[in-house]
């Protein structure tokens, strides 16, 4: 890859912020800025274009910057000084920023040369021929392709080409390389009532590197036949416009533009497609979503999802036996080896050629199938050629964040929120300066999904993106790509060894195997990502020598006691840790922390609030607030805490005060001492989670929310319905509203059973609101106080009588959830939604599990239904 220095940027900008309190560093103010300034501009010349022939130089350069750097600061911060000079020997830095400006020399010269053909254009090829090369069967004598799980697909673009809609649509066809996109055009563009439909036919190829001129001769030869096309052969490539938008015009066409990557190429050619009103369409083929969306974001995108397993092992079959049958013997090992290729038809293509020509044995089919991705990748190099397209074509600052999943095993989930954690501990991640870095970070993720790269595996109950794996064949292309860059080592994949790997990925299982022989070959690692039993022993000693170590993760490992050798990794950005005893002190010896992930106790909470760079703290029993002597630094960049703050808030509104841009606060078992709870000036935060703040009191508090809040999660609290009212003045941005266990408190300090919303009392932005374990009976309000609600769940209400017939008028609803509730609610909840189907309105949706008995609270009947 076009090697990224961002993490020797971010290492260099922190030591210059001004707003850094840990380094003075006025004598080398100059050589630290003049590096810095050349890091940048030569990675602002890489990301304008790819220079691979620099690549080993640029990756060595860099790699010595950061250990010169990292290594003064960790000797400096194991010196124990609060506030230290940075200094190092000049001649390191000068040599580090010469070789900087030998290299931007050469890059501005290899620029400057004329453009040398090279394997990308062969990959092109490969591009183009990729569905009919795939899918093709050689056991059978048939020209046609074998294709299965289409038919769906076809039956719909079908509908979107033929339909009465009179204006020019175009119709995105979107999904990973290899899915079988281009297969599905062909199959649209050759089908009988298609080529009846349209006066006009046009199919072209445009892939990465395109050939304007070649594309409209290709266009041309189809609208007009190829021996006209050969009289405008001399025209500019202007002039050919022309001809086809003249071509076009009055006419009702059907065009293909396949294998489409640019926005730049939709900007040259869409005023070429008149809009004859006349039902003309444009299909796209593309991996990436947001090129589509460019295109046409008013039209939902067309996603070729991978095969399921009964549609993969068809595909195979076809493939390796044509019309015979499977021998029995080979059907069990058939089906697993069909479904090892993850559905992707590419895959399934390779390896039906494969075993097409091997003998029809169960041993040797077995041995094939003991690793199939290593098969197809050993058997067939257009297969990696293809994936690695895309890989190619990301910018640059999204490489080494797709080449990050290579640390984890095969199928391997993994929360968004703890990948996106990691990048910025690893410094990639570079803001604008108007957004967090967190933000840019999502941004990233959210484009690898819409590049085909990632692919969600699992939503939370809003809908939002949760958890993210990545398919096998394009795991396998990321553990190559890790060792041609030497990224990282991971013993997950093939074997790639190397000195002093920047990251390595451990399975705990095994580990001894992995590091061995002289600590000296991990004495500049930065990563340790630990994979597999929790059971298992992590090598402290192996890594004794890993001074400058910036993320360790033991997500899946438990130690008996907290593992002190930690507290000498003081170069620290992220720590994942969770073992039976408490953290004791010596946290803060860890100043660069950025995250804390952990079960453990703390010895010295306060000891927390040194650490100026924390970003995100999850904890569980923790007491933030354990006593006066705290004394609470701001932490300016403190943007998540997930926490047990105290039984005795009396110290709250310190803590409050230290946390001035805090986004997700989520606050357990706070009893609330004070008259008011004042959160007005986390003007940031987004979510708030505050778990028990005392349901049994004897006098009337007000909390003050924060005007920005979207998401309102309320635990084992004591409502007061004038609290209740305060939320529909306040919070106008409030999306989520649940309300779990809690107790509603009246003007004369009792508990209420009715919530009556009041008709000026307007929830305008809330779509979704779950109501949990309340001690209701009665809920009054209609469609006027949620104009927007999407969906309303209500789980173990035993005591409510009914919902509100009027949230049935609702236009927004989409999702009535009941779960073990009483009948009457059932009653009530099917009564809203038949009443809305007889008025044409089906968007509303009833889902139930448990339905209880309202007198007794017993289980009854156990259903799940959608109506």
């Amino acid at each position: 890859m076009a090697y990224n220095l961002q993490p020797l940027i971010t290492i260099v900008e922190g030591i210059l912020d001004p707003d850094q309190s840990r380094w003075i560093v006025d004598e080398n103010n100059p050589h630290l800025q003049s590096l810095l300034d050349k890091a940048t501009s030569l990675q602002q010349l890489l990301d304008k274009s790819s220079l691979t022939k620099l690549d080993t130089q640029i990756r060595q350069v860099t790699h010595q910057a950061e250990d010169i750097i990292e290594s003064h600061m960790v000797d400096h911060m194991l010196s124990g000084s609060d506030c230290v000079r940075f200094t190092f020997s000049t001649p390191d830095l000068q040599q580090v920023t010469r070789d900087l400006d030998s290299l931007m020399e050469q890059a501005e010269k290899l620029m400057e040369m004329p453009r040398e053909l090279d394997s990308a254009m062969e990959q092109v090829k490969l591009v183009e021929m990729e569905d009919k090369k795939m899918l093709s069967s050689s056991s059978s004598s048939s020209k046609s392709a074998v294709v299965v799980g289409i038919h769906e697909d076809l039956t719909q673009l079908k509908d979107r080409l033929t339909r009465m809609e009179k204006k020019l649509e175009i119709v995105p066809i979107v999904g990973m390389g290899g899915v079988g996109k281009t297969t599905l055009a062909r199959k649209l563009y050759e089908d009988p009532l298609i080529v009846g439909h349209f006066d006009y036919r046009a199919w072209t190829t445009v892939s990465q590197d395109y050939n304007m001129r070649q594309i409209l001769l290709n266009l041309l030869s189809c609208i007009i036949g190829k021996e006209e096309c050969d009289q405008h052969m001399q025209k500019e490539t202007h002039e050919l416009k022309d001809v086809l938008r003249k071509n076009l015009f009055g006419r009702k066409y059907l065009i293909v533009l396949d294998d489409m990557w640019s926005t730049k190429f939709w900007d040259e050619m869409r005023m070429y497609f008149p809009d004859n009103n006349n039902g003309s369409r444009i299909v796209i083929t593309t991996r990436e979503s947001d090129v589509a969306n460019y295109a046409d974001s008013l039209r939902s995108q067309h996603q070729v999802q991978l095969l399921s397993e009964s549609e993969s092992w068809n595909l195979l079959r076809q493939l390796v036996f044509g019309e015979e049958d499977c021998p029995p013997e080979l059907q069990e090992i058939g089906e697993k080896i069909s479904g090892d290729c993850g559905g992707l038809p590419l895959a399934i293509g390779v390896i039906g050629g494969l075993l097409f020509t091997m003998e029809r044995s169960k041993d040797i089919w077995k041995k094939l199938g003991d690793n199939v991705i290593a098969a197809i990748s050993e058997s067939d190099e257009r297969c990696h050629s293809i994936l690695s397209l895309s890989y190619n074509h990301l910018p640059n600052h999204l490489k080494p964040c797709f080449l990050y999943m290579g640390a984890y095993p095969e199928d391997f989930e993994i929360r968004g929120s703890r990948l996106v954690r990691l990048w910025m501990a690893e410094g990639f991640v570079k803001s604008n300066g108007e957004r967090s870095l967190e933000e840019e970070a999502e941004d990233w993720l959210k484009s690898l999904v819409e590049r085909n790269l990632f692919m969600v595996r699992e939503y939370n109950k809003y809908g939002k993106p949760k958890s993210y794996s990545m398919h096998d064949m394009l795991r396998d292309l990321c553990i190559r790509k890790c060792g041609e860059d030497k990224f990282l080592y991971a013993k997950n994949g093939p074997k790639v060894t190397f000195s002093n790997p920047r990251r390595v990925s451990l399975d705990i299982s095994n580990v001894m195997g992995d590091v061995n022989g002289s600590t000296e070959s991990v004495s500049l690692t930065r990563s340790v990502i630990c994979i597999g039993s929790k059971w298992g022993e992590f090598p402290f000693g192996a890594f004794s020598t890993s001074r400058l170590i910036r993320v360790l993760d033991f997500t899946d490992m438990e130690f008996d006691g907290f593992p002190t050798e930690i507290f000498e990794f003081v170069n620290l950005r992220f720590l994942c840790v969770n073992c039976y005893s408490n953290i004791p002190r010596g946290i803060s010896r860890l100043w660069n922390l950025q995250t804390l992930i952990s079960d453990c106790h703390f010895d010295v909470p306060c000891e927390l609030w040194q650490l100026s760079e924390l970003r995100n703290l999850k904890v569980l029993g923790i007491e933030l607030l354990k006593d006066e002597e705290m004394n609470y630094s701001v932490l300016k960049k403190l943007q998540n805490i997930s926490a047990e703050v105290a039984k005795d808030a009396t110290y709250l509104d310190g803590f409050l005060e230290s946390i001035p841009n805090i986004k997700k606060l989520v606050i357990n078992y706070v009893q609330v001492t004070s008259m008011v709870i004042d959160l007005s000036h986390l003007g940031k935060i987004e979510i708030l989670r505050w778990l028990n703040w005392g349901q049994y009191l004897n006098f009337h508090f007000k909390v003050i929310f924060p005007c920005n809040i979207k998401k309102l999660y309320l635990y084992d609290c004591g409502l007061h319905l004038e609290m209740l009212r305060s939320l529909t003045s306040t919070l106008h941005k409030l999306e989520v509203l649940r309300l779990n266990l809690c107790t509603f408190i009246s003007e004369e300090k009792t508990c209420e059973e009715e919530w009556k919303v009041a008709k000026e009392d307007v929830f305008c932005s809330l779509q979704f609101l779950y109501l949990e374990q309340l001690r209701l009976v009665r809920w009054i309000a209609d469609e006027t106080n949620f104009p927007r609600l999407r969906h309303l769940r209500l789980c173990r209400c035993y005591r409510l009588e009914e919902i509100p017939s009027g949230i049935g008028e609702i236009s927004t609803l989409q999702l009535i959830e009941l779960e073990a509730c009483t009948k009457s609610i059932v009653a009530s909840a099917e009564r809203i939604v038949k009443e809305q189907s007889e008025y044409g309105n089906y968007d509303p949706k009833l889902r139930i599990k448990n339905t209880l008995d309202r007198r007794s609270h017993f289980q009854k009947v156990s259903i799940f239904a959608t109506f």
